[in-house]
């Protein structure tokens, strides 16, 4: 019986993207059944070499380029420039993070690629943007979370500007490229025709504070940090671990105040809604502080979250790593790897309920270099041979 017929089948993406957002919109695309090339310079993308290792390989490098062919290109000479605007001709995504303007300097702006392929569709990746008072900017994900304000809404109040450390605002704007690339590929259905696609770290950054920033716009009001949360949204320690609780709404309200055995809570006006229950913060905190500390972690969630009331232990990496909601959901998969023999990589991501994803092992710099030029180029092995005496081309 055949496998599924994965959604993006016969979708083909060129991905020039290097370090996260770009790149791992491409493996979105790939999870999805594109078929995604990597283009890398002559011994291999530079993010191959960021650590965590296991065993040899990037743990960073297999989550934004696993399941991609790798074709060695060398954008430097003429006769690279070549081979990648043949693969223009038979592509239908361009995904590229360069600065702004750099990559029309290598010869291959939107209107270039257009006299290539009118049905192209360009993805650029930016820090600011392809236009705007800092469009000529680089940055990385911190960038964002600064520009927005998000570094001062994170943490504690009194703490110094603090960012997350995973790389949010990347993740953020792969998925909007994502979307962008999805939605411009549905329109050229009818128009037959590619666009561009501008996303950028500053852009997602702003996505995650549009609430504040909206409030001090309209009432210069100007949030401040509350850290974990206040009473009822909070993080409280039990006797053997951490807890995230999350009861601030006034259905659940009642039922929580049974649990933790203050039934008179329910109807006292210090805590009758939601907006009593911030000004009184402080008193539920008091008691809940000291109730959770008799509670053991795994007790207190099950009994809580029977209830139907949102609580969950704060795990620790270790413990995250084994759980089995990332193992049941295929969240993480375990595939072959020509580096370290076997390792986890970014899995079913967003399940389809038909189409199903593709997930496959990551590709050494250049491993996939005869296959894409032989069989969707048709080079036969004499041209392989003078592009890579050229230097234009590499193998694994």
């Amino acid at each position: 019986m055949n496998g599924p017929q994965h959604a993006l089948k016969g979708i083909r993406v060129l991905d020039l993207g290097r370090y996260q957002a770009g790149p791992r919109a491409a493996l979105i695309l790939s999870r999805m059944g594109a078929e995604v090339i990597k283009i890398e310079k002559p011994g291999g993308d530079e993010s191959r070499d960021h650590g965590p290792f296991v065993r040899g390989q990037s743990a960073y490098w297999v989550q934004y380029n696993s399941g991609k062919l790798s074709l060695g290109l060398n954008l430097r000479t003429e006769a690279g420039k070549a081979v990648l605007s043949d693969l223009v001709k038979v592509s239908d995504i361009f995904i590229q993070n360069f600065r702004p303007g750099t990559i029309g300097q290598m010869g291959f702006s939107y209107e270039r690629l257009r006299e290539l392929n009118r049905r192209i569709i360009m993805v650029n990746v930016s820090a600011f943007g392809q236009n705007g008072p800092y469009s000529d900017r680089i940055g990385f994900d911190p960038i964002g979370q600064a520009i927005s304000g998000m570094m001062l809404l994170s943490g504690s109040p009194g703490d110094p500007p603090t960012r997350t450390y995973n790389p949010i605002i990347d993740r953020i704007t792969a998925l909007h490229a994502t979307i962008g690339a999805l939605s411009a590929l549905h329109e050229r259905e009818s128009s037959g025709e590619g666009q561009t696609i501008d996303v950028c770290l500053a852009d997602s950054g702003y996505s995650m504070t549009e609430i504040q920033c909206s409030a001090y716009l309209g009432e210069e009001i100007n949030t401040e940090r509350e850290g974990n949360g206040r009473g009822t949204t909070n993080v409280y320690q039990t006797n053997d671990g951490w807890i995230l609780l999350s009861a601030q709404s006034d259905h659940i309200w009642p039922r929580f105040c049974n649990v933790i055995g203050k039934p008179e809570w329910s109807d006292n006006d210090m805590f009758i809604n939601r907006a009593a229950r911030d000004k009184n913060y402080l008193a539920i905190e008091q008691f809940l502080t000291e109730w959770f500390k008799v509670q053991t972690t795994q007790t207190v969630v099950e009994s809580i979250s029977q209830l139907g009331i949102p609580i969950h232990s704060v795990n620790d990496i270790p413990t995250a790593a084994v759980d089995s909601h990332l193992h049941d959901r295929k969240l993480l998969v375990e595939v072959p790897d020509p580096v370290a023999g076997k390792i986890h990589v970014s899995g079913d991501i967003i399940k389809l309920g038909r189409s199903g994803s593709k997930i496959g092992p990551t590709p050494t710099p250049g491993e996939h270099t005869e296959q894409i030029l032989g069989n969707i180029l048709g080079y036969d092995q004499m041209k392989l041979r003078s592009l890579s005496e050229e230097g234009a081309i590499y193998f694994s």
